[in-house]
């Protein structure tokens, strides 16, 4: 089978082989136009980048390290699609790492990817320190995913607005008319977990309702946790008429724990969960949740990182913060 080179591409897509260099670099500014149609055209062709050759040239390894505590929440396999939509094109290889949300695990992996010579890490920093990320950032360029605050000398932060999204969703449910609404939440002191709490508190807050803090459980992000924590809720005597879930997992878990009860939901139990993963749509009945766009987190950490190795001078560091909606299904 003839490989494909760079010089068909250009053909194919009317541009010169210098315009597909710059696409695949992203040295230098393409109109959103050619860009889009020299892409389509590297699909089409099945072109594949001479890593090595590039590598040679320009001292890389052209592979890049994805830090995650959980590959089995849907989030983050949706995240590296998005990711590698914008690397893949540019001659990248992606390298994920699982790191169950542990500070041991989060510090072994990017201490790996530094041996491993990749050019860059995109990490979701659950339990890692400033410290930590100032270090390995004398190292490799690296984008921090989701949680926050902003820190310019930890460099480019990409995230949901997670308390805005929480925020809308509490807001639904007191629409409703829920008057005695529970939160269930995720690790603590993780940013994403943090910050949706502090959208279930300031939801409340606006409404003039005080939170009952017994009516606020903790555990991790997972369907089981959530399951155990909607237990310990629903069995209260005074138990909650709405719960909203910091994500979709624990919101699933309440579902069944519900079932197993016997509690109708929405009628004696409103459910909301976050991320709107596939399963929200599936899962009986279906979950009103916060769209948080994986995809498109994805794919503005993969700009943000390639911004960082192209760059011919350091640039600062820079937040983004992309918006989340509601989708309003049969739980609540």
């Amino acid at each position: 089978m003839t490989q494909v080179g760079m010089t068909e591409v250009a053909a194919r897509a009317g541009v010169s082989v210098t315009t597909v260099s710059h696409v695949l670099s992203g040295r230098r500014p393409v109109s959103e136009k050619t860009r889009t149609r020299v892409l389509q055209v590297i699909e089409d062709l099945g072109y594949q980048p001479n890593t090595l050759a590039q590598g040679l040239r320009t001292r890389r390894t052209m592979t890049v390290g994805l830090i995650v505590p959980d590959l089995t929440n849907p989030f983050y396999p949706m995240m590296l699609r998005g990711l590698d939509d914008v690397l893949v094109p540019a001659g990248y290889r992606t390298v994920v790492c699982n790191t169950d949300g542990t500070r041991e695990q989060e510090l072994a992996f990017l201490r790996e990817m530094a041996t491993r010579r990749v050019d860059g890490v995109v990490v979701a920093p659950f339990q890692l320190s400033r410290k930590d990320l100032l270090e390995h950032r004398k190292t490799m360029p690296v984008v921090r995913l989701g949680g926050g605050p902003f820190d310019a000398d930890l460099g480019d932060l990409v995230r949901s607005d997670d308390e805005g999204g929480m925020a809308q969703a509490v807001r639904y449910l007191l629409e409703q008319g829920r008057q005695k609404i529970a939160y269930i939440g995720g690790t603590r002191h993780t940013g994403p977990s943090d910050l949706r709490e502090a959208g279930f508190r300031r939801a409340l807050a606006e409404a003039g309702r005080d939170v009952d803090e017994g009516l606020v459980v903790r555990g991790d992000f997972t369907r089981d946790a959530g399951r155990e924590a909607a237990e310990t809720l629903l069995n209260r005597d005074d138990r909650p008429d709405a719960v909203a879930c910091a994500n979709d997992l624990i919101a699933i878990g309440v579902l069944d724990a519900a079932r197993k009860l016997g509690l109708h939901v929405p009628d004696e139990l409103a459910v909301s969960g976050y991320d709107d993963i596939d399963a929200a749509s599936l899962v009986h009945p279906a979950l009103t949740t916060v769209v948080n766009p994986a995809r498109r987190v994805g794919r503005a950490c993969g700009e943000a990182l390639l911004r960082q190795l192209t760059a011919e001078e350091p640039e600062p560091a820079r937040e983004l913060v992309i918006a989340n909606s509601l989708v309003r299904r049969e739980s609540a």
